[in-house]
């Protein structure tokens, strides 16, 4: 069996299940009899980079996207002729996720950051080993509670702005705790 097969099963579970299959799941999965196989086989597709496993031993798909062809631009303001072209191809998992171990997403929920491009039903990818900046959009837990917004350092003053008129911007009474920096959005039409 090649490794497209084997990353190809591991595809089909992961998009049917939307979870990487157990090493018992992996030995039914390829008819291996003992878990030292499954245990192998995991170690071999980790090192060609089919799949990765974190400290604890947690799998996850190397690559769910794939490569993808970059056809050239498009306007977004005057229409001009292009011609098609491929300028090369985009991995997006490489290009969205700088580090898978501390990288997640987040559906959207509410509306005070529409002024940023981030809607209701979003969703945005969260790395919580990024340091916050003045500026960032973070994710963040305020007096016991959780919220994405702006991060606004002003000396020792730290403020949480809303990217929407119609909210007022929250300044920790008690707690605040920088969980993760928003680095990307995606939307789905």
């Amino acid at each position: 069996m090649t490794k497209d097969n084997y990353s190809g099963k591991f595809a089909e579970f992961y998009k049917k299940y939307k979870r990487m299959p157990s090493y018992a799941e992996i030995m039914e999965l390829f008819g291996y009899r003992s878990k030292n196989a499954a245990f192998k086989l995991v170690n071999k597709l980790v090192e060609a980079g089919v799949i990765n496993k974190d400290k604890q031993g947690r799998l996850s798909p190397a690559n769910i996207f794939g490569e993808i062809k970059v056809l050239g631009y498009i306007e977004a303001g005057f229409p001009t002729l292009v011609e098609e072209e491929v300028l090369h191809t985009r991995n997006l998992d490489d290009w969205l996720v700088t580090s898978r171990d501390s990288t997640y997403l987040l559906q959207v929920r509410g509306d005070s950051m529409i002024e940023a491009g981030i809607m209701n039903g979003d969703t945005v990818i969260a790395d919580r080993s990024r340091p916050a900046k003045n500026g960032d959009i973070v994710i963040a837990e305020v007096d016991g509670g959780w919220t994405m917004k702006y991060l606004k350092k002003t000396g020792s003053k730290v403020e949480l702005l809303p990217a929407n008129k119609n909210y007022k911007p929250i300044i920790p009474r008690h707690d605040l705790n920088i969980a993760a920096v928003v680095t990307s959005v995606i939307r789905k039409y």
